[in-house]
């Protein structure tokens, strides 16, 4: 497979000279976005908005500055996201939204509409056959990302306590999956009931379709049927009292080759487009109701038309660089010893194997992990 370009600047800007959101627009530009036609096309941004609690996530500015250059080329973006398949503040769309507009995403802010992708309780799917697919012949992907006619996927790169690292393929193979997508990439399991939360309303009851749930008449405490429950996570958005979870117990290898299929799922046979900026390195997903210190400085704005060279660049670019003291990385470190993997994000996480995904990615067909990296 050959060389995909991946194009990069810093956030180096001049006194009265163009700002971090002027240089976005030029960098896409100069990578080829208009190459795309926009024209009356519908375009899924897809991001995420934050957490309610955190501060790494992306500011709304970037969004903004990709909203108007594809206005700009006649297309009509919308910003999305899947809801949750934890309970947090974005497990069903009014949360999500609201959670959105607490971070500072509103039409106003990004001059766009807002849209959750999987709908009200995140049951709003589309099953998309997976070309290649170890583990996955059809992915559970957010209705309204399959329904647009462009996807571009705007990630904040940043560890991940689970994959590694957060980047492209993270920001759409999981954040693009509905909830049942979410649950079939990240547990194996049945739901469970954390019974001092549920206050059987039986909300819950009614959107298993399988026989998964038993009301307890005895104890007024809903329950699961293991026979029965499929794990498609339909009830987790029904409960407004986070009484109902799931475990995270897909192996991690799996997860990480799940997460490359579904992201194949969602760009295979349209256009797409793939944004990821290194800043606020946090340890941790913005997913997490706060965010600890980066871990590395700032190092710029990375775009490719090629998700998967465009997250091995970026954690190239990481890797490379050294790691601020006081940090959890630094922490971590010394707590095994001040063992080196080699790596920032195998170090914060030793049992985590980012390669897994993109070696698997590149086996199916994703894209490829030989790239030129091009300063703009």
């Amino acid at each position: 497979m050959s060389k995909s370009k991946v194009f990069w600047t810093d956030f180096r800007t001049v006194a009265f000279g163009d700002g971090p959101a002027t240089k976005l627009k030029k960098l896409v530009k100069k990578a080829g976005i208009e190459q795309i036609d926009f024209k009356d096309k519908f375009v899924a941004i897809k991001m995420h908005f934050g957490e309610r609690g955190n501060l790494a996530f992306l500011r709304p500015n970037y969004a903004r500055a990709i909203v108007d250059v594809v206005k700009e080329l006649g297309g009509k973006p919308f910003l999305t996201d899947c809801n949750t398949m934890y309970p947090g503040s974005r497990k069903n769309a009014l949360e999500h939204l609201e959670c959105a507009w607490e971070n500072g995403f509103t039409p106003m802010t990004v001059g766009c509409p807002l849209l959750i992708a999987d709908g009200l309780k995140g049951h709003d799917e589309e099953e998309v056959p997976v070309n290649g697919g170890v583990h996955v012949k059809k992915a559970k992907i957010g209705k309204a990302i399959m329904e647009a006619d462009i996807v571009i996927s705007l990630s904040h790169f940043k560890g991940h306590e689970m994959t590694g690292f957060g980047g492209a393929i993270k920001n759409l193979g999981m954040g693009g999956g509905s909830r049942a997508g979410k649950c079939e990439q990240h547990s194996d399991g049945k739901a469970k009931i954390n019974e001092s939360l549920c206050v059987g309303c039986k909300r819950c009851l009614k959107e298993c379709a399988n026989g998964g749930l038993k009301f307890d008449e005895s104890k007024k405490k809903m329950t699961v049927d293991e026979n029965n429950c499929v794990g498609c996570g339909r009830c987790l958005g029904a409960c407004n009292t986070d009484a109902i979870y799931f475990d995270n117990d897909t192996a991690l290898k799996d997860l990480n080759e799940k997460m490359a299929e579904y992201t194949k799922a969602i760009v295979d046979g349209r256009p797409s487009f793939h944004i990821s900026l290194i800043v606020d390195v946090s340890p941790n997903c913005d997913c997490h109701p706060e965010n600890d210190v980066p871990i590395i400085p700032d190092i710029g704005m990375f775009c490719s038309s090629d998700p998967l060279a465009l997250d091995k660049a970026c954690v190239d670019m990481c890797i490379s660089k050294e790691p601020f003291d006081n940090t959890l990385l630094t922490e971590n470190m010394k707590a095994h010893g001040n063992s080196n993997h080699g790596d920032h994000f195998t170090n914060l996480n030793p049992e985590t194997n980012w390669k897994d995904c993109l070696n698997h990615g590149e086996k199916i067909g994703l894209g490829s992990l030989e790239y030129e990296l091009i300063k703009v």
